[in-house]
């Protein structure tokens, strides 16, 4: 990787990159995205984002769907997602980076964002572990946490994706003002443009962005535009702590199992491990770093 793109990751706080999702790959991630998104719409599959719903996690109050948690779950038996997140291409990008090694590499989230099919919706503008409550102070010291080389986030695109926003370089200084004031109420942004600084990002087919997940983002889902758009993290062990809440709010009891630890290949088994350890040693329920 060229040191231009490391620098746009630090300095921006995100970075497009194509070509990670192997051709031989592509069309069985596009099978069993199909299958998941459709046993979630038929209600088979809980571990689901609700549209109405941001923050906490899940909730039954809307029938329709904005995401799909947990596509590794071995209940669903879908083994092109944990063959991806493993992958080689995958791995060598994010290491880069995160400037480590491959076994300081933490298993953490993988989930799928797809398009409601009754409803548009947006979220808010947000960062992930930052309350909007946040004084400047308090996200300034959060912030300085988050640069410790422990968060990375992917989302990687199986057809066209224009729903993320995002406002670059966010993800080193708190808000300003009026930043402040389009992010700080639970109501979604009727223009995404309108905040200062703020871009569209879009992935063609193929696809893939990195970014710091406290850089400030929010997204739109337009319910007759299909998405499909795999949604993942990883974390450096060596972080510690930093990554336990905002990963252990999803709930990954399931992932403690050796159901799911025997679907794994060797690398699989050694991130999944890590995440373990984190898991043990945070001492049971974490809270939520944002509601509403």
């Amino acid at each position: 990787m060229s040191g231009s793109i490391k620098d746009t990751y630090d300095n921006q706080g995100f970075v497009v990159l194509g070509g990670l999702i192997p051709s031989e790959d592509f069309d069985q991630l596009k099978a069993a995205c199909a299958q998941v998104i459709f046993r979630t719409r038929n209600g088979e599959w809980v571990y689901r984002r609700t549209v109405g719903k941001q923050f906490p996690l899940y909730g039954d109050d809307d029938l329709d769907s904005w995401g799909v948690q947990h596509v590794m779950h071995p209940n669903l038996c879908e083994p092109a997602f944990a063959k991806w997140y493993c992958s080689d291409a995958l791995i060598k990008v994010v290491t880069q980076l995160l400037v480590c090694d491959a076994d300081h590499l933490q298993m953490e989230l993988f989930n799928l964002l797809i398009n409601p099919v009754s409803h548009n919706f947006a979220l808010r503008w947000h960062c992930d572990d930052v309350s909007e409550k946040a004084t400047e102070q308090e996200e300034q010291e959060a912030l300085a946490i988050w640069h410790h080389g422990v968060s990375e986030g992917t989302l990687a695109a199986l057809y066209e994706d224009r729903c993320l926003y995002i406002v670059p370089g966010s993800h080193k200084q708190p808000r300003t003002s009026e930043q402040r004031f389009l992010s700080s109420s639970q109501v979604p942004p009727e223009n995404p443009l309108d905040m200062p600084g703020a871009i569209q990002v879009i992935l063609h087919p193929g696809d893939s962005v990195f970014y710091n997940s406290n850089i400030l983002h929010c997204a739109t889902y337009d319910s007759k535009t299909p998405r499909t758009t795999l949604h993942a993290c990883m974390g450096d062990s060596r972080g510690g702590s930093t990554r336990a809440r905002n990963i252990l709010q999803h709930g990954l009891k399931w992932m403690t199992g050796t159901s799911f630890y025997d679907t794994l290949d060797a690398r699989g088994k050694a991130m999944l491990s890590r995440l373990l350890d984190l898991h043990k040693s945070s001492g049971g329920h974490v809270g939520y770093s944002l509601d509403g």
